[in-house]
């Protein structure tokens, strides 16, 4: 989809450009780096959980109660990390049939166009999920006793920081700072 290199905007060979773009491009890293601490956080703590929970669950016959609902809080948050990975790195789910047939001016305002629906709906999500949230404050994890609305919070950082991305992006490729790659090398995961 869209080509940062290393959350620094750059375009066509040439380095950052200006104070504007280099402060949209340090927005998207520094929501980037929040995704992989958040999503290493969330990893690291459920499979230690669980480990343990499973050695002593063998060893002594018992193991820790929480182990089971952790998951109900940091699963989530796991989720939502990988989210604002995708979005800062622009590896979105995408279709290229329709850039790949238009010339570059073209492309960028459809890109605009994307941007602008992904935060439309980013933001739709962030209102329509109000009520969820409010509800969430009345339900409790039995053994943690911990609210639920920790686990939901993770909708709000997800859609916030998407709603965000796209934003800085806007911005960016209206600086001429980011463009379609039409490269699947460049895209692909796989």
């Amino acid at each position: 989809m869209a080509t940062p290199v290393d959350g620094v905007p750059r375009t066509a060979g040439m380095g950052p450009r200006g104070p504007v773009l280099r402060s949209a491009g340090a927005i998207v890293t520094a929501l980037d780096w929040s995704g992989r601490v958040i999503a290493a956080a969330c990893l690291a703590f459920m499979f230690v959980a669980l480990l343990v929970n499973v050695i002593l669950r063998y060893m002594f016959g018992s193991g820790i109660a929480w182990a089971y609902e952790i998951h109900a809080l940091l699963l989530p948050w796991l989720v939502a990390g990988g989210i604002v990975i995708a979005a800062a790195r622009g590896r979105n789910i995408a279709i290229t049939l329709l850039p790949d047939m238009l010339d570059a001016k073209a492309q960028r305002i459809l890109l605009v166009i994307i941007h602008l629906a992904i935060l439309v709906i980013a933001l739709s999500v962030l209102w329509t999920g109000q009520p969820i949230l409010k509800a969430s404050k009345f339900q409790t994890l039995s053994t943690l006793g911990i609210k639920q609305v920790w686990g939901y919070a993770s909708l709000v950082y997800a859609f916030a920081a998407m709603a965000v991305i796209a934003l800085v992006d806007i911005v960016r490729v209206l600086g001429g700072a980011l463009s379609i790659d039409t490269d699947p090398g460049h895209a692909s995961l796989s």
